[in-house]
């Protein structure tokens, strides 16, 4: 059973090596971005030539975006895995992020090519450091559920972690819809030039979406379609 490994924060940061952690008893190939492709959802580049370094037997560092990573591997690298995971990303990808996020777009193209795919996310209080530890433990948690599921053609599942503080319980794993309640959308404008102020946190939320559950403490799992 291979997976394919990738993400939109670069090949080198920290969340795509504690995914491999979380599925290190399988076989595994990293194909990801060698450059930060944060919120650059599904874009891919079909005029320009997309590079490909090789840095060992089963990792590459590719030079464009999550979904070129996706197709390449899919098409060049291992025709025939078991699932494409994305992630983990750090920040949530909850409702209408999923049109934004590259770590998203990962896996719906996977799925576009016929291979399942999960996206996986931490969630971020504030400034807070990450909690890489225990987005290890959730990921293992809630891949073994997902990955005995039968998979429908079309579908891709989105995954949001909780960002736990000491002392909070032991999150649940929650399947719910997406929030469909749009980003807030602030500026602080300087001249001519806009900089983007929207504050996550306090974004609207449907009771029982996958922002609410995320917020709330728990595993939110979502699946979507092509």
């Amino acid at each position: 059973m291979t997976f394919i490994l990738t993400n939109d924060d670069g090949i080198d940061a920290p969340g795509i090596r504690v995914l491999w952690e979380a599925v290190k008893n399988y076989q595994t190939i990293i194909v990801a971005p060698k450059d930060h492709q944060s919120g650059c959802g599904h874009q891919v580049t079909t005029i320009s030539p997309i590079s490909l370094h090789r840095r060992s037997e089963r990792e590459y560092a590719i030079g464009g975006t999550p979904a070129d990573c996706t197709r390449i591997a899919l098409t060049h690298i291992c025709p025939n895995p078991k699932f494409v995971l994305s992630g983990i990303n750090a920040g949530g990808n909850l409702g209408v992020d999923g049109y934004i996020s590259g770590t998203v777009a990962a896996v719906r193209e996977a799925a576009m090519l016929g291979i399942p795919g999960v996206a996986i996310s931490h969630y971020r209080k504030g400034k807070l450091d990450y909690n890489w530890d225990a987005a290890r433990d959730m990921t293992a948690k809630v891949l073994k559920d997902l990955l005995s599921r039968t998979w429908e053609v079309g579908t891709f599942w989105n995954v949001n972690l909780p960002h736990l503080q000491p002392g909070e319980p032991e999150p649940e794993i929650i399947f719910c819809q997406a929030c469909s309640k749009p980003l807030p959308v602030n500026y602080r404008v300087e001249g001519n030039d806009f900089y983007y102020q929207g504050d996550y946190s306090q974004r609207d939320r449907t009771l029982g979406s996958d922002v609410d559950v995320c917020f709330s403490g728990n595993i939110a799992v979502t699946q979507l379609r092509v």
